[in-house]
């Protein structure tokens, strides 16, 4: 998070870029502007898009003006309780309050009436203010029951944006993804494509360049709305890397060197299906406590169709400072039942002793005749954890 050490790092080994991951400054407006500054190639978005985008209530605004749909909510950031109080009045409970510059599921909060609304609402900004050091906050139609999609796009420096399809994020805990895959089984052919080019609009609107990801909600109609854009690569792009065969983080670089986009629209392809599940050190157990330590023993799954991205080893100390997952484990099938079947086999393979994690949880989900019947929303998890009680 040291701006200064990084820039000298890389003026020192002579470096001409740096690639900012998906933690830490990856989205950081601040820093983005200090590598071009510095005559360093940042690659990811310009930093007047990260700025534009990483405040939520202005993105949203943005999506409104370029035609994307949204969800009906506050004209920017809330003034106050008062004004909060109007809003919700107008669009009806339940709401959700959101930390305009958030991310990550934190500064987040739902109210159901106006007592929750006046509990809420100054912790949330509270939240925002230590997690983001910005406490301006916004205000949303909570949906009810819905499907976390988002559209993986690209897009070069010369005008050229294509989407690579859909991931469904919805198993998540606290808003916080745990499992995705790719397809949505919600999702068809024509819903991809138009939630597609409302992808590559939002990101036009924006004047995006790089990899980015546009967020939406899914309710049971089959109606979308816009959420958030992440300016940066995902956690989950593995997923959508192998059912395209598209490189990702290749095409990143390609792109903040210049180059055109090699591939149009109509060269997409998509094959099989494809499964992630995010192996945290935490305790399902004591209510996902995190669970720092050394790692004393390890055996990562392998195989036809299985990938693990994670930098962890035998005689590794995992720290307490920073967020609690430590390897993304990948499932690719011709099919989904065939996704869900490797996945199965690569979770019970996998071993990390001398820490608590939360595979067997997964492997709960995974099996669980909701998942395999595709019959889950957003709040499945949190259901799921009352039962096991």
């Amino acid at each position: 998070m040291n701006f200064k050490n990084i820039i000298e790092a890389a003026n020192i080994t002579n470096a001409d870029s740096i690639h900012p991951g998906f933690g830490f400054l990856s989205e950081n407006s601040m820093f983005a502007k200090i590598c071009e500054e510095s005559n360093i190639k940042f690659i990811g978005p310009s930093y007047k898009v990260i700025e534009l985008m990483g405040n939520k209530s202005n993105a949203k605004e943005l999506m409104k003006q370029a035609g994307v749909p949204v969800i009906p909510g506050s004209n920017g950031s809330i003034k106050g309780l008062k004004d909060a109080k109007n809003v919700c009045n107008k669009i009806g409970y339940p709401v959700i309050l959101k930390a305009a510059a958030g991310g990550g599921g934190k500064g987040i909060r739902i109210a159901n009436n106006e007592d929750e609304l006046e509990i809420n609402y100054n912790i949330v900004k509270q939240e925002a203010k230590l997690s983001f050091n910005d406490d301006e906050i916004y205000i949303e139609k909570y949906i009810r029951e819905p499907r976390h999609i988002e559209i993986q796009i690209l897009a070069d420096e010369h005008g050229n944006v294509i989407h690579l399809g859909e991931r469904d994020c919805t198993i998540q805990r606290k808003h916080q993804k745990i499992i995705e895959e790719t397809p949505s089984i919600v999702i068809d052919e024509k819903l991809r494509n138009k939630m597609g080019e409302a992808a590559i609009k939002a990101a036009k609107a924006a004047g995006y360049t790089s990899c980015g990801t546009v967020e939406f909600l899914v309710d049971s109609e089959k109606n979308f709305y816009f959420m958030e854009m992440n300016t940066r690569i995902q956690v989950e792009h593995p997923i959508t890397e192998e059912r395209t065969g598209i490189d990702i983080v290749k095409s990143q670089i390609r792109i903040a060197a210049g180059e055109k986009l090699k591939i149009r629209q109509r060269d997409v392809e998509f094959r099989g299906h494809c499964i992630e599940c995010r192996i945290n050190a935490e305790n399902p157990d004591k209510n996902f406590i995190p669970c720092p330590g050394k790692i004393t023993g390890l055996n990562l799954p392998g195989g036809k169709g299985i990938r693990v991205d994670t930098a962890i080893y035998e005689g590794y100390t995992i720290p307490p400072t920073y967020d609690s997952m430590i390897a993304k484990i990948i499932a690719y099938g011709a099919n989904r039942n065939e996704a869900i079947s490797k996945m199965k086999r690569a979770l019970e393979e996998t071993v990390i002793e001398g820490i608590d994690t939360n595979i067997d949880f997964l492997f709960e989900i995974i099996k669980s005749n909701e998942f395999i019947r595709g019959d889950y929303d957003t709040s499945f998890v949190e259901k799921h954890i009352e039962e096991r009680k």
